[in-house]
């Protein structure tokens, strides 16, 4: 038996499996990696590591046990068809016979078009009768830490997301909770709502900037064209463009308010403040 992380090299894979290492014998882990080289250093630390890609399903033949457990860390390939790569894991999980497949999701109040593959993810899960654990991971701390160039350029955060707030945790935390559950009992056929504990908007943000830097930074909150036209003329591409602005009016509409304490619980500690995250990114 072991415990399988796919997209091991990635952000949020790589913390899982360092955090994986504190807790189990190294030889128990598989780390997951399109490109051998990137898991080296795992591999000198006694991890398996495999090389399979979510886009060619043939690379997972025998890759998997029965007994396994797996962590299925979702595309972040927006061109491609994110449920068709995942598929592709759930039908070799299914073959193998493992004990669980884990699936880091989306919050289920975000209705977005950026969660379609998500969703569509979830019901091939549930149709395919392996013991599953939905992680509807909510926003990440560092989606707006670890870019804080523009903000800091012009002294301002700016986002069409009026009032709204964001239940935002560090990608630690979140990889704390995939480990819980592939570590744990008796997770087996279930769906945690996972978020921050503390709800933040973005005028607390650009609060905690200027604390942080010593600087006045305003919350410049503006219309959804408004945003539209300010990362175009960045030169995001249009699909980015769409995404950024359906999360925005997301986040006005509370979609990303995840209560219930559910991440903290699942990981025993009070889950990261922002305030943490912001100091962290500035030291960087």
């Amino acid at each position: 038996m072991s415990i399988v992380v796919t997209g091991a090299t990635g952000h949020l894979g790589r913390l899982v499996v360092e955090q994986l290492l504190e807790q189990v014998p190294a030889g128990e882990i598989t780390a997951v990696v399109r490109d051998e080289a990137k898991g080296a250093d795992l591999a000198a630390r006694g991890v398996r590591v495999a090389v399979a890609d979510y886009n060619a399903p043939e690379t997972f033949d025998g890759l998997l046990a029965p007994g396994d457990k797996v962590l299925l860390i979702s595309g972040n390939e927006i061109a491609k068809d994110r449920a068709v790569q995942h598929q592709v894991v759930i039908d070799a999980a299914k073959a193998a016979g493992v004990a669980l497949l884990a699936y880091t999701s989306a919050p289920g109040t975000l209705n977005v078009r950026l969660t379609d593959p998500h969703r569509a993810t979830e019901k091939a899960l549930l149709a395919s009768g392996l013991p599953y654990s939905l992680l509807r991971n909510g926003w990440y701390h560092e989606n707006y830490t670890e870019n804080l160039a523009p903000v800091l350029a012009h002294d301002a955060v700016v986002a069409a997301a009026g009032d709204g707030r964001v239940s935002s945790a560090a990608r630690a935390d979140y990889a704390a909770a995939a480990v819980a559950v592939l570590t744990g009992e008796g997770h087996e056929n279930t769906t945690y709502e996972l978020g921050g504990d503390e709800a933040w908007g973005f005028a607390e943000y650009a609060a905690e900037l200027s604390r942080a830097t010593g600087r006045e930074i305003v919350y410049r909150s503006v219309s959804v064209p408004e945003l539209e036209a300010i990362l175009t003329g960045a030169g995001l591409p249009e699909a980015l463009v769409t995404v950024f602005a359906e999360v925005d009016q997301a986040i006005e509409r509370g979609d990303l308010v995840v209560s219930g304490g559910e991440l903290s619980r699942l990981i025993g500690r009070p889950t990261t403040p922002l305030a943490v995250a912001v100091e962290a990114a500035l030291k960087d």
